[in-house]
């Protein structure tokens, strides 16, 4: 039985062929003893194969299961034997739930959906409310994540003036970061009853989502002379682990304007050489923009960059819903959501995606 790729659109499949060729490649990268000189990339290099080893061993699976199955289901006609139907039945449930995973993988077409993602919440419109809706949005997120098993560093918090955060910066790494997480860059709109208002009335408040993949550092060349460093006392809650250097760090790209800040770490060079990491992942997503923009010109797409689009919007008041306004994906359980739930909100993103390539591809 030959298998069929999951979609046959080019952005709907995910090249079994080719990975099947890489995984002899992969494997003897993960068994060479100079792997692990480089932590980063060993860890690297062992979660590709094991996603690669998974996902042929899946389509191994599934084929077999057919195979058998199809056997099976002429005994079961030509015996009328109810039990050998009944395990057919059996067998179709488990492809069906494997061909669902597969379905699934073949969402990640994207050229950056493998690479780890560095995560950005910013407060926008709504002053303390919107630092406030920040920091809430900051806590959904780490909750989705850590169900999901991504491996997260926190880079920066920036805490608000009365309440909340001003921003805060995330590096996640794991299968498929940048793509699980692609769909959550855009403004998102909270209306609630604002505990910060003495009358008790119902406010709008924004922030802000940034995603961009973190490239590798050798893809971005910057000058020093380029670059205004700045150090500082890392903030934080206090107590016993409370930073009284001045560790922390402030990056300047003078050409652009970028500015990033890194105070996670205890060392001034680790948060220099993190913040420089993610320095370069921005001014990468920058020059891709900067392309994307001519292209749209070229084309006449007037569509607004994605920064100033709002994509989700979470009622509290006078109703309980969460809708994203790309896909019309609407959830009554808006607790659940702010507290992580964000798998239908993703999964609906992805499949949205696939459809504009594919009707842009026809």
């Amino acid at each position: 039985m030959n298998f069929a790729p999951v979609s046959t659109t080019p952005g709907g499949s995910f090249d079994l062929d080719a990975k099947a060729e890489e995984l002899p490649k992969l494997r003897e990268k993960a068994s060479s003893p100079d792997l692990w000189a480089d932590a980063q990339k060993a860890a690297e290099v062992n979660r590709t194969l094991a996603r690669y080893e998974q996902l042929l061993a899946q389509v191994d699976r599934l084929t077999s299961t057919l195979d058998d199955a199809e056997v099976l289901l002429g005994l079961a006609e030509e015996e009328a034997d109810e039990a050998v139907a009944e395990e057919v039945a059996q067998m179709l449930m488990q492809a069906e739930r494997d061909l669902a995973a597969l379905e699934t993988e073949s969402l990640f077409f994207g050229e950056y959906d493998d690479l780890p993602a560095i995560f950005s919440v910013h407060a926008g419109a709504g002053g303390v409310d919107a630092q406030d809706w920040a920091e809430m949005m900051l806590r959904m997120y780490l909750r989705y994540l850590e169900r999901k098993g991504f491996a997260v560093e926190v880079d920066e918090v920036t805490p608000g003036d009365e309440a909340g955060i001003k921003s805060a910066t995330l590096t996640v790494k794991g299968d498929h970061a940048y793509g699980v997480l692609e769909g959550e860059r855009g403004v998102h709109r909270l209306v609630r009853i604002s505990p910060f208002d003495a009358a008790h009335r119902r406010h709008t408040s924004f922030a802000g989502v940034d995603v961009i993949p973190e490239v590798q550092e050798e893809a971005v060349d910057i000058s020093r002379d380029e670059l205004k460093i700045e150090t500082f006392r890392s903030s934080g809650a206090g107590g016993q682990h409370v930073n009284v250097t001045d560790s922390a760090v402030r990056l300047t790209h003078l050409p652009t304007g970028i500015v990033v800040v890194c105070q996670a770490e205890r060392s001034q060079l680790q948060n220099r050489n993190r913040a420089m990491a993610i320095l370069r992942a921005r001014l990468a997503e920058a020059k891709r923009q900067e392309q994307q923009d001519h292209l749209d010109e070229i084309r006449g797409d007037q569509e607004a960059a994605a920064w100033g689009r709002q994509i989700r919007s979470y009622v509290l008041q006078p109703y309980q819903m969460v809708k994203d306004l790309r896909t019309g994906l609407e959830v009554g359980n808006v607790q659940g959501v702010l507290d992580g739930d964000l798998d239908p909100f993703v999964e609906s993103y992805l499949q949205w995606r696939r459809e504009r390539k594919e009707q842009a591809d026809a």
